[in-house]
């Protein structure tokens, strides 16, 4: 049992509950499936093939595997096992839904009714759906709010006075591309912007950071080597899908990459595995700041 989860909450008043999950990548629907068991829902897993690991079979939940492109699959499914609430967790990768999966008529009738194709767009409207067919989602941190970043400087090492502007800087350009759903996630050297996120996620930006930098020729460069990762929440952030989380991989990829100095948005960034998340950036003398938006 977690014993970071609120004391106070009535486990009584959902013994017999019904709580659906979608389940992406990751660790994120792991925690949200403890933290629900834990409090006494009965948990009913819709797993993705293409992203849930494999692992979720063993939690002791009903699962439900199922095609990204299977909307009515999932409807179905939630409505016969009597779920009424849900919450989406874990990534999905933005640029599955547009690769090689077969949408049903339902999912094929939603993308075509979409004027923009970005996360909001497309997670709003499956949300919507949703709650037409009786299913309302729910904020993927509600049963996690122990682990959204709090304010400060969380690790042993604090940004230095370059690493302050690269924040100040990142922040901006992060802000003006999130209005437009484009990414939540900016790597920036001496202020001057490197990276930028969209489609391909934010391992995947920061690593494409670490290869420009490693591209630029020789100790004559004007350019510091050193990366600031800027990860922010989108304005009017969403919290029922696509939160910015922070996990132990993304520190491994940040040394990989060159990065000395990450920035996230304090209560609207999941820290999963937290300690292990501080321990790992302090090994590799990465700060960590975070900050109200």
């Amino acid at each position: 049992m977690l014993d970071w989860l609120p004391c106070s909450y009535d486990r009584m008043s959902t013994q017999a509950e019904k709580l659906g999950l979608i389940a992406g990548n990751g660790k994120f629907p792991f925690l949200v499936l403890d933290a629900a068991q834990a409090q006494g829902f009965e948990v009913v897993v819709a797993a993705i093939k293409e992203e849930t690991f494999p692992e979720i079979e063993t939690r002791g939940a009903a699962v439900q595997w199922l095609s990204l492109g299977e909307l009515s699959k999932l409807i179905e499914t939630f409505q016969r096992e009597g779920v009424r609430r849900a919450v989406m967790a874990g990534q999905v990768k933005h640029k599955q839904i547009f690769s090689s999966i077969r949408p049903d008529w339902r999912l094929a009738k939603l993308l075509l009714s979409l004027t923009t194709r970005n996360t909001d767009s497309l997670l709003g409207a499956v949300s919507k759906v949703l709650a037409d067919e009786g299913i309302t989602l729910e904020n993927s941190t509600w049963l996690l709010e122990p682990l959204l970043v709090k304010p400060g400087v969380i690790t042993k090492r604090a940004p230095t006075e370059q690493e302050l502007k690269n924040i100040e800087y990142g922040r901006a350009v992060a802000r003006q591309l999130a209005q437009h759903d484009i990414g939540q996630t900016v790597v920036i050297a001496e202020s001057a912007c490197v990276a930028v996120e969209a489609m391909e996620g934010t391992d995947a930006t920061i690593e494409r950071a670490g290869q420009i930098m490693r591209s630029l020729r020789g100790d004559a460069s004007t350019l510091s080597r050193a990366l600031t990762v800027v990860k922010i929440a989108k304005p009017n952030q969403d919290m029922r899908f696509d939160v910015p989380v922070i996990g132990v991989k993304t520190i491994e990829v940040m040394q990989s990459a060159g990065a000395s100095c990450l920035a996230v948005d304090a209560g609207k960034c999941l820290l999963l595995d937290g300690q292990k998340v501080i321990e790992r950036a302090d090994d590799a003398e990465i700060a960590i700041d975070s900050r109200e938006n």
